[in-house]
């Protein structure tokens, strides 16, 4: 594996999740494959769970570690060529990425989109420049479109999680949030689990309120419906999540009244399990009765931000 961008880079999910799962009990089975080699996290933006799990996933394989809170520990970064850097930025992307690659071996970028331009934002102008100039494998810890590390820790829940008898429904729905958020983790998860029901290992249904419609790349294959309680019926996973509107690009469109995921509307679904990448929003986004009630499965997934992490970065260290 050259990088880790999306599900395309996995060459089957059914096998990524056994290998998966087989790191995750025996989490130091490989640890010889990192020795003296170097992971680079260079963060653009808050993180909990990706920095901490993709750091325990590294010093599992016996890699090296540094973090680089570049927003605030860094020079303020010019990306774009052909300019005179006379004003606020002082390196250029070019020298920035190219020396980080001369310290490690492997880099992880995380960066989120302004929400103003959706050109700017989905052509993951900085992702490419990192990989280009730092000519190192590139690991994406969250871009302006897409999050696969926790796509892939998702997919890892859900099958661990699934009855073995039947293929699961599994349902993405919006919720209401203060503030418009990135399509990045909607994105991510429809991508993957599109992908996944190809594969046949589930089936997979998107519900929003009207206006909300993710980019059709992410979706091809799923259900799509403003429906929500049609969508629910008969769920066996539910994941929970806001973000702002695609056509009009990073707005909020509605108060979200009556969206709000709690245990009265879990009834009409199989007993679902209830998932959400976190940080949540206590009775806006998730009602709280769910998040410490035995539907919940956020701990489960974060717990599993380690595994994914830990597979991506051994199949790139077997192939540097």
């Amino acid at each position: 594996m050259k990088q880790f961008f999306s599900v395309k880079d996995i060459d089957s999910i059914s096998s990524a999740v056994e290998e998966a799962l087989e790191l995750k009990a025996n989490p130091f089975s490989e640890e010889q494959l990192g020795k003296h080699k170097t992971l680079g996290l260079v963060f653009l933006n808050p993180s909990l769970r990706t920095r901490m799990s993709t750091q325990k996933a590294a010093m599992q394989l016996g890699m090296q570690v540094m973090v680089m809170n570049l927003n605030q520990e860094g020079w303020a970064l010019e990306t774009q060529d052909g300019v005179v850097m006379n004003g606020s930025s002082v390196e250029h992307i070019r020298e920035a990425a190219a020396v980080m690659g001369e310290y490690c071996d492997v880099l992880g970028l995380r960066s989120f989109p302004a929400l103003k331009q959706v050109e700017q934002d989905y052509s993951e102008e900085l992702f490419k420049k990192f990989q280009a100039y730092s000519k190192k494998p590139v690991v994406s810890l969250e871009s302006a479109t897409l999050h696969p590390l926790q796509s892939l820790a998702d997919i890892i829940t859900i099958m661990e999680q699934a009855s073995k008898d039947k293929k699961p429904k599994v349902v993405l729905t919006w919720a209401p949030h203060v503030k418009p958020l990135p399509q990045a983790v909607a994105n991510s998860f429809s991508e993957w689990m599109c992908q996944a029901q190809k594969e046949g290992l589930v089936e997979f249904v998107i519900t929003h309120p009207d206006g909300y419609q993710l980019k059709e790349s992410f979706t091809d294959g799923a259900v799509i419906t403003t429906d929500q309680d049609q969508a629910l019926s008969a769920a066996d996973f539910v994941y929970v999540k806001n973000w702002s509107s695609y056509a009009d690009y990073g707005q909020v469109l509605t108060d979200g009244d009556g969206w709000m995921l709690d245990e009265q509307r879990l009834k009409s679904t199989n007993q679902a399990k209830v998932m959400h990448c976190l940080p949540v929003r206590r009775d806006l986004e998730l009602g709280a009765d769910i998040l410490d009630g035995s539907h919940s499965l956020v701990i489960e997934q974060a717990a599993n931000r380690v595994c994914a992490a830990q597979l991506v970065l051994k199949r790139i260290l077997k192939d540097l």
